[in-house]
Order: structure tokens, then C-alpha cells, then sequence
């Protein structure tokens, strides 16, 4: 897919390249993004480079994955990093997502999720888009909540974190959660709960 850039109130969202290597390697130094990502750890320079300037062009390339640089607009820092990974169920993707420790709590990764998740609806034909964490990661969790996924539950052993399978949070959001038609009919399962 053509490379594209995503706008928000106050966020730019666009491919990473060769020039956010550094802005990415001293981001990912954060103790709390080694621990709840899967980025390597440690976090070396040359796994910067190999992310901006191989890994998230391939991505789009392929159209495997779509690695956004979140940076505040105009031309203002770089806030965080968010990707789209197409899943195996055609018309899913799943988000992810860090911040900047610098950026936190101003709700940005909130207002780029937002985005993303309406430029794959709309430009990808996404019809799901999922989220997962590591059951603990509560500040990603808020993210997803603020962004309008419904959380589906607990999967036990569904991530591989370096090297260890961990429990997870698992949610999504569809087109519809926003106000956006999806490209394929949904109906809902009747409430079989017998609850009141």
C-alpha cells in the first residue's frame, strides 16, 4: 500500500523512516516500553535503525503491518509509536501502541488510536480491530477503554514477551463503535444469558 499520513486535533501520524531512529531508540530506553512491549530489551540503536529504516517500511510494502510515528503538529516531537498488524481473519487488525514517558497522560495515545482505527476502517476496509496487553498494563488498557474497544476478556498465554508466554486483556472495536459503516454485514448473537 502507498505510504499515508493520518491528521488528529494535535497529532500527525505518519510512516516511520530512517529519521526517527533516534528519537526512537531513546524513547524505547523507558524501562516501562521494554517491560509491556515486545521491543527488544535492551533497546539498542541498532534495533532502531532495523525498525525505521527495514522493518516498518517492509510493513507497508507488504501490507503486513502499518507502523505509525505519532508526533505532536506541526513538526513537533515524536509522542509514541502506533501499528496496525493485519491478522489472519481477513478485515481484522490488531493496534499497538507506546507512548513517550515525557507524553503521557494528556490523552494523545487515545486521540492517535482514535485516528488509526479510522483510517483502517475507512482506507483498509477493517471491519475488527483488535487490542491486547499483558494483563497488568493498565495504562494501555485505559488507552483502549478511552478509544471505545469493548473489552472480550482474558486469554491465558497469548502473548510471547521475550521469550515467556504471558496472560493477556483482549478487546475490539468495529466501525460501527464509531459511527462508521463496516464493509461486511454483522449481526450481533442474541443475549442467551437468561439475565433480566
Amino acid at each position: 500500500m502507498e505510504t499515508t499520513t493520518v491528521t488528529t486535533e494535535r497529532l500527525l501520524l505518519r510512516p516511520f523512516g530512517p529519521e526517527d531512529a533516534e528519537a526512537t531508540y531513546t524513547a524505547c530506553q523507558d524501562p516501562a516500553i521494554q517491560r509491556w512491549t515486545v521491543v527488544p530489551s535492551p533497546y539498542t540503536r541498532a534495533d532502531a535503525e532495523l525498525f525505521t529504516r527495514k522493518l516498518s517500511p517492509a510493513g507497508w510494502q507488504d501490507g503486513s503491518m502499518y507502523n505509525f510515528a505519532v508526533l505532536l503538529r506541526p513538526g513537533g516531537p515524536l509522542v509514541g509509536a502506533l501499528g496496525l498488524n493485519r491478522r489472519e481473519s481477513p478485515g481484522t487488525y490488531e493496534v499497538g501502541y507506546w507512548t513517550a514517558r515525557e507524553h503521557r497522560g494528556a490523552g494523545l495515545m487515545t486521540e492517535a488510536v482514535l485516528g488509526a482505527a479510522r483510517w483502517a476502517f475507512s482506507a483498509l476496509g477493517t471491519d475488527r480491530l483488535e487490542w491486547r496487553a499483558e494483563i497488568g498494563n493498565t495504562p494501555s488498557r485505559k488507552v483502549a477503554l478511552r478509544a471505545g474497544f469493548r473489552m472480550e476478556g482474558d486469554q491465558r498465554a497469548a502473548l510471547l514477551n521475550k521469550g515467556v508466554r504471558r496472560d493477556t486483556w483482549s478487546g475490539s472495536l468495529l466501525p460501527a463503535d464509531l459511527g462508521l459503516p463496516g464493509t461486511l454485514p454483522y449481526i450481533p448473537a442474541p443475549d442467551v444469558s437468561g439475565a433480566p
